[in-house]
């Protein structure tokens, strides 16, 4: 989004999320604002190609196929992600060695890390490495593969087959979707395969994501809880996510 949305904004958004689709007249009872309002934020929304109108409502504008478009996400929850990020680089030593993979959580973790000396991060993410590039005292190694435009990810076989090769301490990650099954989720095949590389190649995986991303659907199976050892996010997850997380035996960390 061009500019950052109010909170009132982000909660009508996550409420159309989670509930795929709403009416104006839905909207404004469930914010206890007036139609007026509603009509203005859902207008403001549209014209920002993160919600789609239809006569007397709104919807999200994708669906389980396709995420939304990366300069959208970058300033979507940007608050919360900051938080998150404080709150992962807090937990992780100087001296230990990296993955961290696609998102724009992942993006504001490397900023968070600037200030830590003798790390070796791995990346499939040419803006993490361009963060981190900026940090004397850390050593970047890119993933080779085919470069995705829109978010300048790498993705491929190429780059499962050269992240292979490592063993690290900590693979820090994001993800598109947590559904209620536990299941993590994601929209692209390619992106899907380096991450669950990503997942196999680490000592602990620590999973980082705002809680919108709790109950949204997304189409290809990317891995389960039960293989994250902590999850970092801004704020409690709705049930049942902590029955979850409690019975996987994920330390859970509220930003």
């Amino acid at each position: 989004m061009s500019s950052n949305p109010n909170p009132r904004q982000i909660h009508l958004l996550d409420t159309v999320r989670e509930r795929g689709s709403a009416t104006v007249e839905e909207l404004a009872e469930m914010l206890d604002v007036t139609l007026q309002t509603v009509r203005r934020d859902v207008q403001r929304l549209a014209d920002e190609g993160v919600l789609t109108r239809f006569h007397g409502g709104v919807r999200v504008p994708s669906s389980t196929t396709e995420n939304i478009g990366y300069q959208q996400r970058e300033t979507l929850h940007a608050e919360g992600k900051a938080r998150i990020a404080r709150a992962v680089a807090g937990q992780v030593p100087n001296n230990c060695s990296l993955i961290l993979n696609i998102g724009t959580t992942t993006e504001a973790i490397a900023k968070a890390l600037l200030r830590h000396t003798g790390l070796r991060v791995i990346t499939n993410n040419l803006n993490v490495a361009a963060i981190l590039s900026d940090n004397p005292q850390c050593e970047v190694i890119v993933a080779g593969g085919s470069v995705r435009p829109r978010d300048r990810a790498i993705v491929g076989e190429a780059t499962v087959d050269f992240i292979r090769q490592f063993k690290v301490d900590i693979a820090l990650i994001g993800v598109s979707s947590i559904e209620s099954d536990g299941s993590l989720r994601d929209f692209d095949l390619r992106e899907v395969k380096v991450a669950q590389t990503i997942i196999a190649q680490a000592r602990e995986v620590w999973l980082a994501t705002d809680v919108s991303k709790f109950n949204r659907p997304a189409m290809i199976q990317l891995g389960h809880l039960s293989q994250i050892d902590r999850l970092f996010t801004d704020a409690p997850p709705p049930p049942p996510y902590p029955d979850l997380l409690a019975r996987a035996q994920v330390r859970l960390e509220i930003a």
